[in-house]
């Protein structure tokens, strides 16, 4: 049976999911975006496939729940479609394989699948003449479930979430890993029933397989999973363990992921309401530039102060001239001011010409 729905493949800092390669956590930090409004309307689908889910389980004759439900599933998968991350699907081929299974015959043919299962009446070689009868039940779980699982994700997620947003001193692997330990102590059980870090909704082999776009087989870390919630919840927490986590965007409030300790605050979408379509990161260059300028942290201040801290260090010692060292912190500012105003001279000669050799050199020959 097909479990590409629900399952991941991760390697190093990426994940495979639907034959996509994502810096790991993508998924569980998009997912953190979804709307009360969504899963509103995701939930109204879900209350008519659950129908369907409840005549499989109790083994009776869902017929007349036909085309209904079908078109309840078409309907959520229309929904999924616009709603990240469950574009990362292949929604054209589940379109297909619901409009196939969806059937009162394979709902019949479920019903005689489970009864002989439970029975020990079912031989080996009669499994595949299920397919299409486990892929009806395996959808109506997961999609009749997906509203409640989205939210049960975000109720334990959020909280943790704005906390390594704040987290702006350490946004590293080690950093998310204390975090983590204060929001969830060692000390809880994974039997009690948490949410966060229940152990019976996904199994874990590792393949040899071939990564997309490359022809040498790697190995990866396989996980298939029967909810959504452990789906994202896993991705969110392999993320964390290569320092990647989610951030709020300080222009359009949404979740996005950051992968290094870089103090981002903004995302790469198109700004709420901005006429030219500029994107959260265009509006923030323009609004914080002043602010970021001024910032310790600035990457292009800190090869300024970087150089200061080195011809303060040459004068104590004694091997650089008091003039010669004036007209060097004189250049080095030049730079400094030239790079921000110039982001090409930022990207190109300005580290180089900030050199400790280059700036004697260049402040020598004006001298």
């Amino acid at each position: 049976m097909n479990q590409e729905l629900m399952t991941l493949d991760f390697w190093q800092d990426t994940v495979i999911y639907e034959d996509k390669t994502l810096p790991t956590g993508t998924l569980a930090c998009d997912a953190l975006n979804v709307s009360t409004d969504t899963l509103a309307r995701m939930n109204e689908q879900c209350d008519k496939i659950n129908l369907l889910l409840g005549q499989l389980n109790a083994a009776q004759d869902a017929s007349a729940l036909f085309p209904m439900v079908r078109e309840a599933a078409l309907t959520m998968l229309d929904i999924l479609s616009v709603t990240p991350p469950f574009p990362y699907m292949d929604i054209p081929k589940h379109r297909e394989r619901i409009q196939t299974v969806f059937t009162a015959e394979n709902a019949q043919k479920y019903v005689e699948f489970a009864i002989k299962a439970t029975t020990n009446s079912l031989p080996f070689e009669e499994v595949p003449m299920y397919a299409d009868a486990m892929l009806l039940q395996r959808y109506t779980a997961v999609f009749g479930h997906l509203a409640y699982s989205l939210g049960e994700y975000q109720k334990a997620m959020l909280d943790f979430a704005e906390k390594t947003d704040g987290n702006e001193a350490d946004r590293t692997a080690e950093g998310f890993a204390k975090l983590f330990g204060t929001c969830f102590p060692p000390e809880f059980s994974i039997t009690e029933g948490n949410a966060w870090m229940a152990a019976s909704n996904n199994s874990i082999q590792y393949v040899s397989a071939l990564r997309p776009g490359y022809d040498v087989p790697m190995l990866v870390k396989r996980m298939h999973f029967l909810t959504f919630v452990g789906m994202f919840r896993t991705d969110l927490f392999e993320g964390l363990c290569v320092g990647h986590a989610p951030k709020k965007c300080r222009i359009c409030g949404k979740w996005f992921l950051t992968t290094n300790a870089r103090h981002t605050k903004y995302c790469g979408g198109y700004a709420p309401g901005d006429k030219l379509h500029r994107t959260c990161r265009q509006i923030g260059n323009l609004k914080g530039r002043t602010q970021r300028e001024l910032a310790d942290d600035h990457p292009l201040k800190q090869i300024y102060e970087k150089r200061l801290n080195t011809i303060n260090r040459y004068i104590k010692r004694g091997t650089l001239d008091a003039e010669l060292a004036k007209a060097m912190k004189k250049l080095a500012k030049d730079k400094m001011l030239r790079a921000i105003s110039d982001v090409a001279y930022a990207r190109g000669d300005y580290e180089t010409e900030m050199e400790q050799d280059a700036l004697q050199s260049e402040a020598e020959k004006k001298i």
